[in-house]
C-alpha cells in the first residue's frame, strides 16, 4: 500500500507540488504574521525592561497606546518626585511615534544625566550630548543605516549630529535631548513618561501611594515595571489575536481547498483502480486509508518546507529590514504545522469517503 501511495504521488508530479506549496505557504502565512507581531512585541519588552526603572508616571487616563503619543505632563514634577521618601531617581522623558516608509519608530526625548542614571549606556562609539542637536542611536539601526559617530541623520524634519553609539536594549533606538524634542514638537518643559527608580524595588508600593497623595499628582498612573510588561502580550494587544486569527483562517482555506481539489480529481482518475482494489477484498477503511495516506505524504512534505521557508523569510526581512524582530518559537512551529497538517487531512476527508463508497462492479465497468 506504501508502495501505491508513492506511485501514485509520482504519476501527477505537479498537481502534487502544487499541494505541496499550498501547504508550506499556509505555514508560512501563519508563522510570519506571529513571528513579526511576537518579535515587536518581545523587542518592546526587552527594551522596557532595560531601562533600568521600576515605576513609570503617565497622565491621568494614560494607557500602554496613549500615553506615548502626546507630552501632557510638566517636567518640574520631576523635581516633586525626587523630594518623596524612597525614590531614587527620577527621569522626564518623552516618547513620541512617526512612521517611517519601512516600518513605525519610536523617538525618544531623554535627559540624559536621570536616564543614565536609571542604568548606564554600554557604548559602542563616540559618547554622551555634546550640544541641542546631538543624537544617540543603539547599534542595530546603526549598523541598519550604515551609520557612525559624527555622520548626519534627520529627526523631525530637523538634522542632528550622531554624537553616540549605544548597545541595543534601553529604551529607543533614536534619542534626543528632551529640551530638543519638546521644542520640535512644540511641547516645551513637557514630558509624556517619568521613570522612577526607588531605593529598594521593595518600596513600589509604598512609593505609589506617596505619589498619589502628593497634590497635584493624585490622578496620575503609576505602574510597575512588572504590570507594564504585562500589558506587552498578544492577550493585551487590540487586533493581535484578531490579525492573527484572520490569517490562520485564509491560510487553511487555500490549503484546505488545493489539498482538496488534488484529491478529488485523484479519485476520479483511478476509479478503475479504486474497483480493482475492493475486487481483491479491500474495506472501505482500507480504500479510506490510501487516500489520507497520500494527503498525509503531501501535508508532512508541506510542512516541512513551510517552517524551512519561514526561516528564509525572517532571513529575508532582518536582510532589508534589520530593525525589524522576527521571533520563531517552538510553540507556534508546532501550532502552526499542527493547524497545516489537520486542514488538508480535512480537505482529503470527502474524497476519501468518496473513493470507499464506489461500487466495484461499476469501477471496473468505468472508462
Amino acid at each position: 500500500m506504501n508502495k501505491l501511495v508513492f506511485a501514485n504521488l509520482l504519476h501527477r508530479p505537479l498537481r502534487s507540488l502544487i499541494s505541496v506549496l499550498a501547504v508550506a505557504i499556509e505555514v508560512v502565512m501563519i508563522l510570519s504574521i506571529v513571528g513579526i507581531f511576537m518579535g515587536i512585541l518581545n523587542d518592546a519588552r526587552a527594551r522596557t525592561n532595560g531601562i533600568g526603572a521600576d515605576l513609570m508616571m503617565m497622565g491621568s487616563g494614560a494607557s500602554m497606546f496613549n500615553s506615548l503619543s502626546s507630552a501632557s505632563m510638566p517636567v518640574k514634577d520631576a523635581t516633586v518626585l525626587r523630594r518623596l521618601p524612597h525614590v531614587s531617581v527620577v527621569s522626564p522623558a518623552i516618547q513620541h511615534t512617526v512612521t517611517t516608509p519601512s516600518l513605525i519608530e519610536i523617538i525618544w526625548g531623554i535627559d540624559y544625566p536621570t536616564f543614565d542614571a536609571l542604568k548606564p549606556f554600554k557604548y559602542v562609539a563616540g559618547g554622551p550630548f555634546k550640544g541641542p542637536d546631538d543624537a544617540i542611536v543603539d547599534s542595530v539601526l546603526a549598523g541598519a543605516d550604515h551609520l557612525h559617530v559624527g555622520d548626519t541623520i534627520t529627526v523631525l524634519d530637523h538634522p542632528f549630529r550622531i554624537s553616540g553609539i549605544v548597545e541595543p536594549g534601553k529604551g529607543g533606538r533614536t534619542m534626543l535631548q528632551i529640551e530638543t524634542m519638546g521644542e520640535l514638537m512644540g511641547a516645551s518643559g513637557k514630558a509624556s513618561i517619568f521613570y522612577i527608580k526607588c531605593d529598594t524595588p521593595s518600596n513600589e508600593n509604598l512609593v505609589t501611594e506617596e505619589i498619589h497623595a502628593t497634590p497635584g499628582l493624585h490622578d496620575t498612573e503609576v505602574w510597575s515595571m512588572e504590570e507594564w510588561l504585562s500589558q506587552l502580550t498578544p492577550d493585551k494587544v487590540p487586533g493581535f489575536n484578531i490579525a492573527v486569527r484572520a490569517v490562520m483562517g485564509i491560510a487553511v482555506i487555500v490549503g484546505f481547498l488545493v489539498i482538496f481539489q488534488a484529491m478529488y480529481t485523484a479519485v476520479l482518475e483511478r476509479t478503475r483502480e479504486i474497483g480493482i482494489l475492493k475486487s481483491m477484498g479491500a474495506s472501505k477503511p482500507v480504500i479510506m486509508s490510501v487516500v489520507l495516506r497520500e494527503c498525509g505524504v503531501l501535508a508532512i512534505a508541506g510542512v516541512v518546507l513551510g517552517i524551512a521557508g519561514t526561516f528564509g523569510v525572517r532571513v529575508l526581512i532582518f536582510h532589508l529590514w534589520p530593525t525589524q524582530h522576527f521571533e520563531i518559537t517552538a510553540q507556534w512551529v508546532a501550532l502552526g504545522a499542527g493547524i497545516a497538517f489537520a486542514g488538508a487531512i480535512c480537505g482529503a476527508i470527502y474524497p476519501a469517503w468518496m473513493a470507499a463508497r464506489k461500487d466495484p462492479i461499476d469501477a471496473l465497468a468505468y472508462e
